[in-house]
């Protein structure tokens, strides 16, 4: 699976990334007076939001050449960099009106950042019980 998005789909998914990447940037950074009410709880949209970016931040690690390190230990290079930038992200919102930094949401984000490394582990797993491997 991740050969064929390596050949086809490589550089839409860096954009689609990077655009995601700046719009969660961007959303938490938005004052709380701002922050729209999609009426389920901060950690249910944390984890959501985070999950969808430790994804995609995985299959980036994966897919990609320059760093050999990284593109083999892509599972806990997510964990270790969502962690990093989780916390950043918590600690900058104490400077937007409106916004706190709160542990359980960092919680929530490492959660679901867990949840989708483990996802993908599975994922490859089955891939190389297909494939042979």
């Amino acid at each position: 699976m991740f050969e064929y998005l390596e050949k086809r789909w490589k550089k839409q998914i860096y954009i689609i990334f990077s655009a995601y990447w700046i719009i969660l940037l961007t959303a938490t950074s938005l004052p709380g007076a701002d922050v729209p009410d999609l009426g389920v709880s901060d950690k249910i949209e944390h984890f959501t939001a985070y999950f969808i970016f430790s994804f995609m931040l995985c299959v980036v690690l994966m897919l990609q050449q320059k760093y050999r390190l990284l593109k083999r230990r892509a599972l806990t290079a997510t964990l270790v960099l969502v962690g990093l930038y989780a916390a950043f992200d918590e600690l900058h919102q104490l400077f937007i009106p409106g916004r706190s930094c709160d542990i359980l949401d960092w919680s929530a984000d490492m959660a679901s950042a867990l949840l989708a490394v483990t996802f993908i582990f599975i994922i490859s797993k089955i891939n190389l019980v297909k494939t042979g491997d």
